[in-house]
């Protein structure tokens, strides 16, 4: 029977070779389970014939195929103990179930990162198992005696507020730890990020080695560590001592522990904030450096000062993150700003005011307004899915759509709608669309031609009191590929007002999550019909600050009120 070795750097897996045919891949369904990118979900076949000195290796039309020493293969292949083969970027060894194998790490003697972590299946009997309380309960004033300490401690410290990478930053501290704490190994390993926050997680006692230290400058091996001290250590918040490796019965086929000749090894977790980050490692091969509890507890001790340092880098790359994305928004805001219209045309047939305010910095809210070369008022308002940079993205986009095609010859108004819409729809994901009320006046002012496609329906109120409400005729912009909207015409009199607005108007909420709704909005806007547009607009925008109190701004408002005048 035999036995198949893999990993990717970050994570090895293990699995015997029973007769018979085995899948293996990315996908759950598979008999071996490889979670790698360069993985397909159904990589290959794995082939085992009793009492055969071989297993056959088959492709199953991988992306990033199978390798046998060196040369990728098509079909079914032999695969012997000893080959080199890959299964896309994850190395893999056929050896016999009883043998002892390990792959290689780097053999740099003061660091070597990416080296190969196992969990194995055994349980210490004779280790001695610290709380974190008790790990980092003040240090015995004997310990002061041990070499180097204090400066160490002190070094440790300073690196607390030094500006350099956390990399280097793990590199260093092994190696002050080894000035005080005897070994040959010293090792921290971190958690991957996809199970960090996860304590329940069952894969969360996963680890890989970010930094190695090793004194002899041999070649380390693979470390070989119990999955149930990990786990403890994580789970539990505990530091873990192995002594006298050899005096343990349990360790005789061990091949993690005697192959290295260990004589006593002891692992703390990086503890800080209430959170182990990983665990910091070291192991001795020579027995007049067994370790003891001080040893522990120092060892705690450390690995709480690199814990704090990570979480410190943690935090200032989150403060960078943040700085650089306000300032990003900052420039975001500023463009978006300077895209809309701020001086716009006021005919002498009719007075304009538009006004929006984003519930963030960047919002999906526009409106425009010009004039067109025939003497007509071009405008619209609308309202983009979603918020922040993604809808305002659609929103320059939609805007800058509009104002190209109105420069490019004769403009019709539901032609430009309908090219825009299928623009939209074909450049964006199907949840990415765009409410739109877009209209013209006739250049004596008589007459608004109008497109609502799916925008809530704007009023029209009347100089004798009554409201008209300009329905949609057809679907959101970019949701579809296909137009079905109808282009329509009214008169517009003397003194009647056009107001257009978004949803953030009438769907804001007060404290009790009641909305201003389309009611209050008509009785406002028959309080001020005499008024000013811009007078409109700031009644409803009093009323509505009123209406909402302390409640925050939950979506972008816009309105666009436009009044007729004498002629």
């Amino acid at each position: 029977m035999f036995k198949l070795l893999a990993t990717d750097g970050a994570r090895t897996y293990s699995w015997e070779l029973p007769t018979g045919d085995h899948d293996l891949g990315r996908g759950k369904d598979c008999d071996f389970v490889i979670a790698n990118k360069t993985i397909s979900r159904r990589h290959a076949t794995i082939q085992v014939v009793e009492d055969e000195s071989f297993i056959y290796v088959e492709d199953l039309g991988s992306h990033n195929g199978i390798s046998i020493n060196g040369q990728r293969i098509t079909g079914k292949e032999i695969v012997k103990p000893g080959d080199e083969f890959m299964f896309g970027e994850v190395e893999c060894k056929l050896i016999p179930a009883n043998g002892i194998e390990v792959f290689p790490t780097r053999t740099n003697p003061t660091a070597s990162v990416g080296a190969t972590t196992i969990l194995a299946d055994f349980d210490p009997e004779k280790s001695v198992v610290l709380s974190i309380n008790e790990a980092l309960a003040p240090l015995p004033k004997r310990a002061a005696d041990l070499p180097d300490l204090l400066p160490t401690l002190f070094e440790l410290a300073r690196k607390l507020s030094s500006p350099e990478t956390q990399d280097m930053m793990l590199e260093t501290s092994l190696e002050l730890i080894t000035r005080v704490i005897p070994s040959e190994r010293a090792a921290v390993l971190l958690r991957p990020k996809a199970s960090e926050d996860s304590e329940s997680d069952p894969e969360s006692s996963e680890v890989y080695t970010a930094a190695l230290r090793v004194t002899s400058g041999k070649d380390p091996g693979a470390f070989h560590i119990s999955r149930r001290i990990v786990e403890s250590i994580f789970r539990d918040k505990t530091a873990v001592l192995i002594g006298n490796v050899k005096d343990d019965p349990r360790f005789a086929q061990q091949e993690s522990l005697i192959s290295s000749n260990i004589a006593s090894a002891m692992a703390a977790p990086l503890f800080d904030e209430g959170k182990a980050l990983g665990i910091l490692y070291v192991d001795t091969t020579n027995l007049l450096h067994s370790y003891s509890n001080e040893h522990l507890r120092l060892l705690a001790t450390f690995g709480n000062i690199i814990a704090a340092k990570m979480l410190n880098n943690a935090l200032l790359l989150e403060r960078q993150l943040k700085e650089t994305m306000e300032a990003e928004m900052h420039r975001a805001e500023t463009i978006q700003r300077n895209l809309l219209t701020t001086k716009f045309p006021q005919p002498d047939h009719c007075e304009i005011h538009p006004f929006l305010q984003p519930s963030r910095q960047v919002g999906g809210d526009l409106y425009d307004i010009s004039l067109l070369p025939d003497g007509r008022l071009f405008f619209m308002v609308a309202d983009v899915s979603g918020k922040g940079i993604g809808a305002a993205l659609l929103m320059t986009s939609i805007l800058t759509s509009f104002r190209v095609l109105k420069t490019a010859g004769e403009f019709n108004l539901l032609d430009t709608v309908t090219r825009v819409s299928r623009q939209l729809y074909a450049a964006s994901d199907p949840i990415d669309f765009a409410t739109l009320f877009a209209g013209t006046i006739s250049a004596d002012g008589k007459s608004i031609t109008f497109v609502n496609a799916g925008h809530n329906p704007p009023y029209v109120l009347r100089t004798n009191g009554t409201i008209e409400e300009l329905p949609a005729s057809g679907t959101m912009i970019g949701a579809f590929d296909f137009s079905a909207w109808e282009e329509q015409t009214i008169e517009f009199h003397p003194g009647d007002l056009l107001i257009i607005f978004t949803d953030g108007v009438t769907e804001a909420e007060d404290s009790t999550e009641e909305q201003y709704s389309e009611e209050r909005l008509i009785e406002d806007l028959k309080a001020c019909a005499t008024c000013s547009p811009a007078e409109i607009t700031e009644t409803i925008l009093d009323r509505l600050r009123i209406f909402v109190g302390e409640a925050p701004q939950s979506d972008d408002i816009t309105t666009l009120v436009i009044k007729s005048k004498n002629r």
